[in-house]
């Protein structure tokens, strides 16, 4: 039987594949990743040391620090969303997280903006209104981690599916193979006291529609078991296709 080979783009160093790594493993996927934190800001990368998109049969792209505006800093953005459109042209299954889902909706054409307020910690998402049964199906009000400060439109022929006061684009479907989250499903508590760690370091956020890190580090582990699973129940309906 041929081995299901999902390779995920990581962006900042440290995070890891978040919680579905074990949801991966039990399936006996092989699990490969291209690390954009590693390229220097004026690399200028190939698109063929990418792996070829026949050689992946999911992507996911996860959350970074960066803007996907920030091509001049980070030219090596151009390039990942290059890529990331010759992936879904073969409508191939595809998963973002926080900055992938800003990405995928960005190499779709959709624009990527600062959000009116930036988001951070444990949050209430609602499930949208008229979703189609077909589509992926969500809680009507969940709890799940945000960590952002722009936030995307939704792509041209995608469908909203969650949404909350604060931002309203919370994640898109397009077709049945594409899933874009503006929130962080994978949050583990590794990933997290990294995320706090860099906020600690660089003070990105001065908002106020923000949890205090020091509430962020007593975060319970039931916190973290919605999103996870939601983004679990993600992996199974993509790979549907």
């Amino acid at each position: 039987m041929k081995k299901l080979k999902v390779h995920y783009f990581q962006h900042i160093a440290g995070e890891g594949f978040g919680s579905c790594f074990e949801h991966l493993k039990a399936m006996d996927a092989e699990i490969t990743a291209t690390e954009f934190f590693a390229l220097p800001t004026d690399s200028q990368l190939d698109i063929e040391a990418l792996p070829h998109v026949n050689e992946v049969d999911l992507l996911i792209i996860m959350g970074g620090e960066m803007s996907v505006n920030d091509e001049a800093n980070y030219p090596w953005l151009k390039v990942e969303k290059r890529w990331i459109r010759r992936y879904l042209a073969q409508e191939k299954p595809a998963i973002g997280l926080c900055l992938g889902g800003q990405l995928i909706a960005n190499a779709l054409g959709a624009n990527v903006r600062r959000n009116p307020i930036q988001e951070l910690g444990w949050t209430l998402v609602n499930k949208s209104d008229y979703v189609p049964d077909e589509y992926f199906q969500l809680p009507n009000e969940f709890k799940v981690m945000q960590w952002h400060s722009e936030t995307f439109d939704i792509p041209k022929g995608a469908i909203r599916l969650a949404e909350n006061q604060v931002c309203p684009n919370q994640l898109y479907q397009i077709g049945k193979n594409v899933l874009g989250f503006q929130f962080h499903p994978e949050i583990t508590p590794h990933s997290l006291k990294i995320f706090i760690e860099h906020e600690e370091n660089d003070m990105v956020f001065s908002e106020t529609h923000l949890q205090s890190l020091n509430t962020l580090k007593t975060s319970q582990k039931s916190d973290y078991l919605c999103g996870n699973e939601l983004l679990n129940n993600a992996i199974d309906y993509v790979l549907r296709t």
